[in-house]
């Protein structure tokens, strides 16, 4: 059994006792909404309840920045259920109504739709529930009902993956895989076009949303490949579309005539770049961005200022450095 379905197994068993786990907390526990709570005369309660939204757990990232998550709090003496919003807007929402039912005392976000968010982040401010906002902000109105966003610094994560693109391919014909329901992808592609502009040789032929997994790439790939007989380059939103994309023009055998670069910095991208299928990828760090997500919740909770919005380090990953990141199997 890999680590990544221990981790999905152990979210689901703790989801099923979470009833119990809620009725063990300190119900006296002080009202924490938005703004920074009360720390005079209170001391933390032991054993709280805290729960997660993400968009999706069918991707080695958030399996990752769960981890950071939960091993923080654990080391505080909480507890932290993990829900899997499967890319829908509408899950997501009843999901954070179930989490503010269970009074948490605070739940971190990763929001399928970065302007869908307001109507759940006005319902956990009517409770009292601090949200911190992980890797996707959301939008710059809806930052008053938050405590803060932690994120990658996707805007940077875009301009090393052109940068790297330019680099080894500079008259490049490219396509762009997109997400655009996503403020992270959003900020990546705004990020990549921003440093192409130095490149004037370079061309987007096209952009296409691909869904941000390896199913959704695969068969808007083929159809690109298609349509773009020319096409020499992507630039993929994150790690699953861009092996979506290797698999396409691998069954074309088309992958030796195309360069790719992407974001993310996965187990499975770096293995790509090792096997020669892919240029680079813009890691990021997902278990770090838990542990500070994680850090900024309790230091809100016990009354401290915190900034509103965190950004977290991104590094460039190619052939010459994938073996430092490469994890033991």
């Amino acid at each position: 059994m890999n680590k990544a379905l221990r981790f999905l197994i152990s979210s689901s068993l703790l989801l099923l006792f979470a009833p119990l786990l809620s009725g063990c907390n300190d119900s006296s526990a002080p009202g924490t909404g938005p703004g920074p709570a009360q720390a005079e005369g209170n001391t933390a309660p032991e054993g709280r309840l805290f729960g997660a939204s993400f968009q999706t757990l069918n991707n080695p990232f958030f399996v990752d920045l769960g981890k950071g998550l939960q091993k923080e709090l654990a080391a505080h003496g909480d507890e932290l259920i993990i829900l899997d919003a499967q890319f829908n807007s509408l899950k997501q929402k009843n999901d954070l109504s179930d989490l503010i039912l269970k009074d948490v005392a605070g739940i971190f976000v990763n929001p399928v739709n970065w302007e869908g968010l307001k109507g759940s982040l006005l319902e956990a401010q009517r409770k009292n529930v601090p949200i911190i906002i992980v890797d996707a902000p959301v939008k710059e109105s809806d930052e008053e009902l938050i405590v803060c966003t932690v994120a990658s610094d996707n805007v940077r994560a875009g301009q090393l993956a052109a940068g790297a693109l330019a680099k080894v391919n500079p008259k490049a014909k490219l396509v762009v895989l997109h997400l655009s329901v996503n403020k992270a992808c959003i900020d990546r592609v705004a990020g990549f076009k921003e440093t192409l502009q130095k490149y004037p040789e370079m061309e987007i032929l096209d952009v296409q949303e691909a869904k941000g997994t390896t199913e959704g790439a695969r068969p808007v790939m083929r159809d690109l490949i298609g349509r773009y007989p020319d096409l020499n380059a992507v630039f993929a939103i994150n790690d699953p579309n861009a092996l979506g994309v290797i698999s396409a023009l691998d069954s074309a055998n088309k992958l030796d005539d195309v360069t790719i670069v992407t974001v993310d910095g996965s187990q499975a991208g770096i293995k790509a770049i090792q096997a020669g299928k892919l240029y680079s990828t813009s890691a990021q760090f997902p278990k770090e961005i838990g542990k500070i997500a994680a850090e900024k919740m309790l230091a809100h909770l016990n009354g401290e200022p915190v900034e509103k919005d965190v950004k977290v380090r991104v590094e460039l990953i190619t052939a010459e450095n994938a073996e430092q990141h490469l994890e033991a199997d």
